[in-house]
């Protein structure tokens, strides 16, 4: 799978196949981030959520011995999502 193709995969799964599993993604990581916030003790954020979830994936894609695409589309997704959600609260959306 080439650059392009995992990009395009990870755009599929964002707007289309997860959205209709799971619901809109910001309720989705605010829901999380409220979990998150009461585990932590302190307060955690939607877009928070999603960038830590896309360190997951790149810790998991760290290891060149235990290759998965999946880590790198989810990833891509993931970094999608923290940019649309930081501008959104920025207000650049």
């Amino acid at each position: 799978m080439n650059r392009s193709e995992i990009l395009k995969t990870a755009d599929q799964l964002i707007n289309s196949d997860r959205a209709k599993v799971y619901g809109p993604a910001k309720k989705n990581h605010e829901d999380i981030a409220k979990i998150w916030s009461v585990i932590l003790g302190i307060e955690v954020t939607d877009w928070q959520v999603v960038l830590c979830m896309a360190g997951v994936k790149i810790a998991r894609a760290s290891n060149p011995d235990t290759y998965n695409r999946d880590n790198f589309v989810d990833g891509a997704a993931y970094l999608s999502m923290t940019n649309a959600l930081l501008m959104k609260k920025n207000g650049d959306l």
